[in-house]
């Protein structure tokens, strides 16, 4: 394939040194500009047409997701997000990125990231343009995957493999069997997101795939003692109990 030209978009100087000394052993990748925010990336983007776009998520003037929705209907480079925050992995999976490296940025994982972009270039760049205006449009869809980051790969989790999540500061944890995976997301993001599959809040800080519920054992005050299939105890709070009871019940 011919050369690739790359943006690079990221408000740290350090960060976009960081990536053009990467990019320096790649000799099939030229540099064609550097954006140290948002607005600035969508005017490079639509001037240089580059054909690979390194993006950081946050920037002040406008985030990476904003920089997508802003060149969407012109101009639409193959996008590597470029982070030091794992709780947009989501999205970035949902507008078609390619890949999403954290910061600071191993080279190993870096070369990775390339070797998916030359995999990649040679589609049709229209129907990734369609798939990303779909994507956008879009917008709060049902969750039918969670992204799963450990250091060396990215793994996706369908939503019916996960038994319950708890809340545990700003991040979650996700039983799945024996495994538990701790993710950066907010529990009531995911419980409005996975509402679709089945998932049920039974406390403030817990939602239960429904499919998991052995039996329920009425306790105090409207609560209820829920026992999963994996033998694992839980109590619902007096505030949650009703989605529980209406099961019960078989109420709609």
């Amino acid at each position: 394939m011919t050369g690739i030209r790359a943006l690079i978009v990221d408000d740290e100087a350090l960060a976009r040194e960081r990536i053009r000394t990467l990019l320096a052993v790649a000799p099939d990748v030229s540099v064609v500009g550097e954006c140290t925010g948002g607005r600035e990336a969508v005017e490079a983007v639509l001037a240089q047409r580059p054909d690979l776009m390194f993006l950081d998520v946050q920037m002040p003037d406008l985030d990476g997701f904003g920089v997508l929705e802003a060149v969407a209907g012109d101009w639409m480079p193959a996008v590597v997000f470029v982070t030091a925050y794992d709780e947009y992995a989501l999205r970035a999976f949902d507008v078609h990125a390619l890949d999403y490296v954290l910061k600071p940025i191993e080279p190993d994982r870096f070369a990775r990231a390339l070797a998916q972009v030359r995999a990649r270039l040679g589609d049709a760049r229209d129907q990734r343009l369609v798939d990303l205006l779909d994507a956008l449009a879009r917008r709060e869809t049902p969750l039918d995957r969670v992204v799963i980051r450990t250091r060396d790969r990215v793994s996706l989790l369908k939503p019916g493999d996960i038994d319950w999540i708890e809340a545990d500061g700003k991040r979650v944890r996700l039983h799945v069997g024996r495994e538990t995976h701790v993710v950066r997301q907010q529990l009531g993001n995911l419980e409005r997101r996975l509402a679709g599959h089945g998932f049920v809040r039974v406390h403030r800080s817990a939602i239960v795939n429904v499919d998991r519920i052995r039996h329920l054992e009425p306790w105090f005050h409207g609560e209820y003692v829920i026992l999963l299939a994996d033998g694992t105890r839980l109590t619902s709070s007096a505030a949650h109990s009703e989605a529980l009871h209406r099961m019960i019940q078989g109420a709609p």
